[in-house]
């Protein structure tokens, strides 16, 4: 073997070393995707048949396809953190089988989207779940992961990613502003992501989510205290199912002065445990259900105490919401 064919195996040598290296590391789960993909599309194609365990259910004469049809679209999205501490931690995660978990994208800190499910395929990303009537978030959701511990603030580049993944899922299934929400919300009891560092006011500006005109924050109060007077011992609370908040101080003489405008009173009959039901957050954990608020839109002192600033920005959201 002459010293130009040896150059030439040692090349190609390297050349299938370097092949080896670049190659996708999931080729083989990617495998079993098209491999489970190609299992539903044949289940689909498929004849409908009578339900199953409805033997009895009258038939009619002849099986009709109807010509007037398309996919289903997902009309929700849920945002989550990995509470994890890389990209290729969860994408091990996600590719694993025992794990039984998965999402359709994934966001790493340096802003890098993984789309890893059709979206028109149900995820496992929301588990035992409820937001307003809606019970099984899976068959109605794209779940969206971003890369974070659960402890530290997002990095701006996956925010921007996300935001434009948003725009486009908003564009091409017609996703109501209102239905971009967090994990805690429609999990109150068992989830707490995203963390209390996630932009939600900056999603919500950008028109994914909702959020409060926080100018008529401090213009509110509550009917019930209007005409009460102040004390420096005054320590009466206003409280509905377990929620208490402390009453605004006005005194006679300042409301005379200062008539409060009608859409600036807060109706002495709200109920904030019915307000949060009606935002869509479950609320047969009451306590649950406030710290999802709060970490969702206080994002500070998360817990089961409306103060009277979280009880006006509950009635603005619920205003909102109707």
């Amino acid at each position: 073997m002459n010293i130009s064919q040896t150059s030439s195996l040692l090349l190609l040598a390297l050349l299938l070393v370097f092949s080896a290296c670049t190659s996708n590391p999931y080729a083989s789960t990617n495998r079993v995707y098209k491999k489970k993909v190609k299992a539903l599309t044949k289940e689909i194609k498929a004849t409908p048949v009578i339900i199953a365990g409805e033997d009895s259910l009258l038939q009619g004469d002849y099986w009709v396809g109807s010509t007037n049809f398309n996919l289903r679209k997902p009309n929700y999205v849920v945002i989550h953190h990995t509470a994890q501490n890389s990209t290729e931690q969860t994408l091990k995660t996600f590719t694993t089988p025992k794990t039984q978990v998965s999402a359709h994208y994934v966001i790493g800190r340096d802003g890098k989207v993984y789309h890893m499910l059709s979206d028109y395929l149900r995820a496992w990303h929301g588990g035992n779940a409820k937001w307003g009537n809606t019970t099984d978030l899976n068959s109605t959701s794209i779940g969206i992961e971003l890369d974070n511990n659960g402890f530290e603030p997002f990095q701006e580049a996956q925010i921007e990613s996300l935001i434009q993944l948003l725009a486009l899922l908003k564009k091409n299934y017609g996703i109501p502003a209102a239905n971009f929400i967090g994990h805690s919300d429609i999990a109150p009891s068992r989830k707490v992501d995203p963390n209390p560092t996630f932009p939600w006011k900056q999603l919500a500006e950008a028109g994914f989510g909702l959020w409060y005109d926080e100018g008529k924050v401090d213009q509110l109060v509550l009917e019930k205290n209007l005409l009460k007077p102040a004390t420096a011992q005054d320590s009466s609370a206003v409280s509905s199912d377990s929620v208490s908040v402390a009453p605004p101080m006005l005194t006679l003489e300042v409301l005379a002065q200062d008539p409060i405008p009608a859409e600036n009173i807060i109706p002495a009959s709200f109920n904030p445990k019915d307000a949060l039901r009606i935002i869509g957050y479950d609320v047969k954990n009451l306590e649950a259900a406030i710290k999802a608020f709060k970490l969702h839109y206080i994002q500070k002192e998360v817990n089961a105490t409306l103060t009277d600033r979280d009880l006006k920005i509950l009635y603005l959201l619920y205003r909102q919401a109707l």
